[in-house]
């Protein structure tokens, strides 16, 4: 056999670790003797072979910060690695699929208009293909804990590492919340008499508990829930092109109406850039497949075929879809104005269908649009607790985070982001409005800082690989857009947040209720559309200034630690030599796909 062209992580932590691991074996046959209750209740117990970067420790660089110790035990991390290729592919294809596409594309209708609605997603869209790609490349060869958030810390800057951690894990910290207040919400659709407060309960408790069965569980949960979502939006696509050809009971043909009639565009250009956060929020959880990569039995077989998916996603489920909520439903529509941001009364889709008169499918897909929230709501738990996991384990975050199980669940970080999902019940009170308001806007840029330091970290990893003599040819996977789609992606994150700057400073009147006029009145919208910025960048500076970090040199950047064992040049001959056999629709198919 020939030797392997990479040095996995895990044969250099030494014999120590082969004892240990040995233990636990042992104690696992030892286990499957004893009673199902006593080995549900061992499986609870801490794993043997977590670690954690002291904090204050002084690395080899002279630096209070331990970078070297950081990208070991992210690298090493005792999670558990069943994820399979179907799985990564569901997540990709429909895991984040959910309020933001359903409902709030209504808003960024009313916004922006249809075409405004269309560009926006649109470029987001291909700014995220970049994305994924970069991602995709980096987490193929460093399937590491983390992921994103570690990559900064290894190819950019701890400090920024630091920041990018906890403003992703803040992310889903605060969306949890919000998708299960959505869907209590969604159920008064149907006028219930039950209180928000027992659904509330109802759908926490099932989000905890598919988190608490494992990775598994996740990921189980996840590729049912995104085959009912893939299902719902292209039946959906179908039966808007039959409405819109004039299918529906009144037989009208509708065509490009109401492109023409109010039109195309509202409120110009302004109208354009307020759209582009709503369609960075819809598109948010894309990048959970790179998170996942940490738990994927092969994440060189299963991710790239996942990470090309994305793009049939974008295509498919968001710019079909909402070309024809365009045409299906003017942005005139007063029902667009919902109470909330997870009103689905409000969402474009049930309109449209409710124009048609449909009797009954309004209903079934408002029951999509709850399934959809509670996919992303369990996302929510997932994405919180391996980043607060991974960033405990860099000696970032509190030291308990770091406790992970001997069925590779970090149970401690669940059990904070579970402790989030209380702040649901705030639903059940008059106060719910307010306090919600405030944590959307800590959170409202997270996903573009995200995307943008993972398009940053990328560029900075091929320099590296290039500086320390490395060939592209020994990269398992490729990005197909390449450095330069990583510099679009960047440069697109960074104009969104100028965007957003100005769409917050100048905020676009309220077609419906009160304007925003006065001094307080634009200061406070200018918080709530931008308060993630400041907030970031004061935990960058403070922990760089406490800790002394360093902003990562090419040369200095490890690219060894976390890879897994790869003889990438056999590999990709064997691949080659497969693929000479394949069929022109096959290659074609395989590149795409």
């Amino acid at each position: 056999m020939a030797k392997s062209t990479f040095d996995s992580s895990t044969s250099s932590s030494g014999s120590g670790s082969a004892v240990v691991g040995n233990e636990l074996v042992f104690e696992e046959k030892l286990s499957r003797k004893a009673p199902l209750a006593r080995r549900a209740w061992n499986s609870f117990r801490r794993n043997p072979d977590f670690h954690i970067t002291q904090k204050g420790q002084i690395g080899a660089n002279g630096q209070v910060f331990d970078v070297e110790s950081a990208a070991q035990n992210t690298a090493e991390s005792p999670l558990a690695r069943k994820l399979k290729g179907r799985h990564l592919q569901m997540i990709a294809i429909g895991g984040s699929i959910g309020t933001g596409l359903f409902v709030g594309s209504g808003k960024a209708l009313q916004q922006g208009g249809p075409a405004s609605l269309l560009i926006a997603f649109s470029l987001i869209g291909a700014m995220l293909f970049c994305t994924v790609q970069a991602l995709g490349e980096m987490a193929v060869l460093l399937p590491v804990a983390g992921s994103f958030s570690a990559y900064s810390t290894r190819f950019l800057d701890p400090a920024w590492g630091f920041a990018m951690g906890w403003n992703y894990a803040t992310l889903w910290l605060i969306i949890l919340p919000l998708e299960i207040v959505a869907a209590a919400i969604t159920i008064e659709y149907w006028d219930s008499p039950i209180s928000p407060a027992v659904w509330v309960t109802i759908f926490l408790l099932g989000i905890i508990s598919i988190n608490l069965v494992g990775v598994r569980g996740y990921g189980e949960a996840e590729f049912v829930f995104s085959i009912i979502k893939v299902i719902a939006v292209i039946g959906f696509i179908i039966l808007g092109i039959i409405l819109n050809i004039g299918g529906g009971r009144n037989a009208e043909y509708i065509g490009g109406r109401y492109w023409a009639s109010p039109g195309a565009f509202n409120n110009g250009f302004q109208g354009l850039c307020s759209v582009f956060v709503i369609a960075a929020f819809a598109f948010t959880g894309t990048e959970l497949v790179g998170l996942a990569a940490a738990e994927t039995a092969n994440p060189r077989k299963s991710l790239p075929t996942a990470v090309k998916q994305v793009f049939w996603r974008i295509c498919l489920f968001y710019i079909v879809s909402l070309t024809l909520v365009g045409l299906l439903v003017p942005y005139t529509d007063p029902r667009l104005i919902g109470q909330s941001s997870s009103d689905a009364k409000a969402s474009p889709f049930v309109i449209a269908i409710k124009n048609a008169g449909i009797t009954g499918l309004d209903s079934v897909m408002n029951v999509v649009i709850m399934i959809s929230v509670l996919s992303v709501g369990n996302s929510a738990v997932y994405g919180s607790s391996r980043t607060l996991a991974a960033l405990a384990e860099q000696g970032q975050a509190p030291r308990f985070l770091a406790y992970i199980d001997r069925k590779g669940r970090p149970l401690k970080a669940i059990g904070v982001a579970a402790a989030f999902g209380f702040l649901a019940y705030l639903a059940a009170s008059n106060k719910d409005t307010e306090v919600f308001t405030w944590l959307q806007a800590l959170s409202g840029l997270s996903s573009i800082f995200t995307w943008g330091s993972i398009c940053l970290a990328h560029i900075r990893f091929r320099r590296a690989w290039r500086v320390q003599g490395r060939s592209l040819d020994e990269l398992a996977f490729r990005s197909q857009a390449g450095v330069l789609g990583s510099w679009i992606g960047f440069i697109f994150n960074v104009l969104v947040l100028i965007a957003q700057f100005w769409t917050g400073f100048a905020p676009i009147q309220p077609q419906y209720g009160p304007p925003i006029t006065g001094t307080l009145a634009h200061v406070r919208n200018f918080f709530q559309a931008y308060l993630a910025a400041p907030v970031v960048l004061l935990c960058y500076i403070v922990y760089k200034l406490i800790y002394r970090t360093p902003i990562m040199r090419c040369k200095d950047m490890d690219l060894k630690t976390g890879l897994r064992d790869l003889n990438v040049a056999e590999l990709l001959a064997d691949e080659e030599w497969e693929k000479a056999s394949w069929p022109k629709w096959k290659k074609a198919y395989k590149f795409l796909c």
